[in-house]
């Protein structure tokens, strides 16, 4: 049974290397790029992933993003050869134990699995908090070609009405390796689900700009065990709880001014 990774891309060069090292037992490997300005693309023609026969077939596609992240997953999944489709964020990479797992796995009676994450954020994994749910449940990455379809410009989550399984191993992710690329991320990420949000015509008021952030961070922080993470776990839970204000605030902006 064959497997194609696709990642999606835009000035990833700080991260390609160890996501791409880490598929070296798909059979290819999908790159869908929205025109990288930085040295993305050299490192993915120069990387040595395998050798031989073993080596996974690269196939690297510019396409624009346009803000809509399951549009270019959907299409990721059109271009891939395989039955089966893994997806992997060009940030993450796939552990050994995983990459077993999923090789075990293609031949059972399911069309879509949950894959596990653990989040490494300055340093620390993540146990607790906003990313519990993601370290204990997963969300599907790995998907029999047409199981389903990525719904949701942002935030996209991949809907199947089919079986689905989930495995055990790990996809070990490394985001915002500053605070001014967290800052950056969670100003792009809120723009775009307050437009996303605004074309779904949903409404937003004044209390929920105040309540709605202060209530997410004493949810993750308190109830879901954030402050066991420390200084991580504080600034994780207020950078995001930061980008639920910044998502309300902007979608007030574009209904009212």
């Amino acid at each position: 049974m064959k497997l194609s990774a696709v990642i999606l891309t835009k000035n990833e060069d700080k991260n390609i290397e160890r996501c791409l090292k880490s598929l070296d037992f798909v059979d290819e490997v999908i790159i869908v790029d929205d025109y990288s300005d930085d040295k993305t693309l050299e490192i993915i023609q120069k990387i040595d992933v395998g050798v031989g026969h073993d080596r996974p077939v690269f196939k690297v596609i510019q396409r624009k993003l346009n803000g809509d992240f399951a549009g270019q997953r959907n299409f990721g999944i059109s271009k891939a050869n395989s039955d089966w489709v893994l997806f992997i964020d060009a940030d993450e990479e796939v552990t050994k134990e995983l990459r077993n797992e999923i090789l075990e796995h293609l031949q059972v009676d399911k069309e879509a699995f949950y894959l596990k994450r653990r989040d490494f954020f300055w340093g620390k994994e993540l146990k607790y908090g906003e990313l519990k749910q993601i370290r204990q449940l997963g969300f599907i990455r790995l998907i029999r070609k047409n199981s389903g379809q990525w719904l949701g410009n942002v935030h996209e989550v991949f809907h199947t009405a089919k079986k689905t399984g989930q495995l055990n191993g790990f996809i070990n992710h490394y985001p915002h390796p500053n605070l001014k690329e967290f800052i950056k991320d969670i100003n792009y990420y809120s723009s775009l689900r307050a437009e996303e949000l605004n074309r779904l015509n949903i409404k937003v008021n004044i209390l929920e700009i105040i309540f709605v952030p202060a209530l997410k961070f004493i949810f993750n922080y308190l109830i879901n065990f954030g402050f066991l993470d420390g200084v991580q776990g504080f600034t994780y839970a207020f950078m995001m709880s930061f980008h639920s204000f910044l998502v309300r605030s902007k979608l007030y902006q574009l209904q009212n001014l």
